[in-house]
């Protein structure tokens, strides 16, 4: 019989096999498990914390910041109506402006009657020299009225003075009320606009309202991505890399203990490396969860803390702002205690400008009454010339017939002058009249400016009120937000720490199976490399048709009893 060589490797042990049937038996349905996995269940928007109540509070408050204009805009108003107020003379002060301006021509009519009253008085002396050259000589009584009649042009010339000094001091209106019409102008000026600083407060809550902006574009489930170091994956895989070669270097020292136990090869050792690999998977996997959460953790706080800075920022703008309404308010104040100054300054020098022309009137009035008085004496010493040439006429007797009635026309031209000098004296007390009714003028209008004076003060207090109403309500508003947003934010950190507790739960789940199958298919791959195959090398006669029959069912059924058929 012929014989040829055959090669035989033996399988692993029987319970050996079955585990590892029974470990591709759980290892497909974890794969195929982990393939048809919803990953949406544990990856997701829904892991990520939202904006909590209070953050949307804050957000739709932040729109407060800007209720300062209404208030800012009713000030501007009220300064306006009070600029009104002041914006012109009381009506009765230009009635007496007006009241004055007549009186001058009251003193130049009275002027223009004085005026003949010299030309009467020289006719009169005319008509005494061609009598006295008609008699060739006067008595003494004659010569009396000569002398007496001198001084009375001198009478007339002084009561011209003094009616142009009268004239004079009423020719303009006193220097004290055209000072309180420069201060009212000054006034008016200085509330012509609105502080420097309240419009530089406009632009502070303009940069703040940016820097909120600014911060509330923080706020987000994607905020700390920006801050993720740019070498996070670099230094997960140096640390990994490390992790693995210090799990190599321990394998040598399971080696040498199981050398020294006299298990080496053997299935104890086996089941040694295949704890020490599954539990240097789980330290790696631990490591690497731990450097991810450490970035993530880094990147939210820095995004926490520029929020914070920008909010700080915000809130400085604001507090700015505050001080800078507060320094605009001081302005205000400070420029309507100045206009109120200057107010009641143009009152005392409007009263010093009545006192002025009261004064002036008085004074005008008594230069005039001197005035009456001098043509007065003209008209006595134009008498007493009357009687004396009247008693030369007696003495004279027929010498005075001529002469005589020459003397009388001469006395009639003497009384005309001196009915002109009572119509003088007439028209002086008009102009005098006048006057005083100017001065009541000025009492009224007087009263008008207080009035008027006492409204603006009044109005300028309310736009004072309304400035302040406008620098508190963007401070209030502010704190309000701040709070608010400071509250959120811990809100949001603590449902987002919540929800990262659920997705490692999930995903703990979801990787559990194929974690389990991976654990038991290390153990089983530890066994198998303490069990290395055999080879048989041996001789066989070549068999016949039959004994090859019989040698093939038998080959057959080893193998089937080898797979654990038998067993089953």
């Amino acid at each position: 019989m012929a014989t040829e060589t055959i090669t035989q490797i033996t399988q692993p042990p029987e319970f050996i096999e079955a585990e590892a049937k029974q470990y591709l038996g759980q290892l497909r349905p974890a794969i195929a498990g982990l393939k048809a996995a919803d990953l949406s269940q544990i990856y997701g928007p829904q892991y990520i914390a939202g904006l909590g109540g209070l953050t949307e509070q804050a957000i739709g408050k932040a729109g407060g910041l800007g209720a300062y204009a209404p208030y800012l805009q009713e000030a501007g108003r009220l300064a306006g109506a009070a600029e009104t107020t002041l914006g012109g003379i009381p009506t009765d002060i230009a009635a007496a402006r007006g009241t004055l301006t007549g009186v001058p021509a009251d003193i130049a009519a009275a002027r223009g009657t004085l005026t003949d009253v010299p030309s009467d008085i020289a006719a009169s002396q005319a008509m005494l020299g061609q009598a006295q050259s008609q008699l060739g000589g006067l008595p003494t009584d004659i010569a009396t009225a000569r002398g007496t009649l001198t001084d009375v042009p001198s009478d007339i010339a002084a009561s011209q003075a003094m009616l142009e000094s009268a004239r004079g001091r009423l020719g303009g209106i006193p220097t004290g009320i055209a000072a309180s019409q420069a201060m009212l102008e000054s006034a008016r000026g200085r509330l012509g606009g609105i502080p420097t600083d309240i419009s530089a407060a406009r632009g502070a809550l303009g940069t703040a309202t940016g820097d909120i902006a600014a911060a509330r574009g923080m706020i987000g489930p994607s905020a700390y991505q920006q801050y993720m170091s740019p070498y996070q994956q670099d230094i997960i895989d140096t640390a990994l890399a490390e992790y693995d070669i210090q799990a190599q270097k321990g394998l040598p020292a399971l080696a040498a203990q199981a050398i020294g136990a006299g298990a080496f090869g053997g299935g104890r050792e086996g089941v040694q490396r295949a704890e020490y690999q599954a539990a240097s998977d789980r330290n790696r996997a631990a490591l690497q969860a731990q450097l991810l959460q450490q970035g993530f953790s880094q990147a939210q706080q820095l995004a926490q803390q520029a929020q914070a800075q920008r909010m700080g920022v915000g809130a400085a703008q604001a507090g700015l702002t505050g001080q800078q309404l507060g320094i605009g308010q001081a302005q205000l104040g400070a420029q309507l205690g100045l206009t109120g100054q200057e107010a009641a300054l143009a009152g005392q020098q409007l009263g010093i400008g009545q006192a002025e022309l009261g004064a002036q009137l008085g004074l005008s009035g008594q230069e005039a009454a001197l005035a009456g008085q001098r043509g007065a004496l003209g008209q006595l010493r134009g008498a007493l010339a009357g009687q004396q040439l009247g008693v030369g006429q007696a003495q004279l007797g027929a010498q005075l017939g001529l002469s005589g009635q020459q003397a009388a026309l001469a006395g009639q031209r003497g009384a005309l002058g001196q009915l002109r000098g009572q119509l003088a004296g007439q028209q002086l007390g008009v102009g005098q009249a006048a006057g005083a009714l100017a001065g009541q003028q000025l009492g009224v209008g007087q009263a008008q400016l207080g009035a008027q004076l006492g409204l603006s003060g009044q109005q300028l207090g309310l736009g004072q009120f309304q400035a302040g109403l406008a620098g508190q309500a963007p401070a209030l508003a502010g704190q309000e937000i701040s709070s608010l947003t400071t509250l959120g934010g811990l809100q949001q950190a603590q449902q987002q720490a919540q929800l990262q507790a659920q997705q490692q739960l999930a995903q703990q789940q979801m990787m559990q199976p194929l974690q389990a199958a991976q654990a038991y298919g290390s153990g089983i791959m530890g066994l198998i490399s303490g069990y290395p195959g055999e080879q048989t090398v041996g001789q066989v006669p070549v068999p016949g048709i039959a004994q090859t029959a019989i040698g093939a069912g038998t080959t057959l059924a080893g193998i089937y009893g080898a797979l654990g058929g038998f067993n089953r």
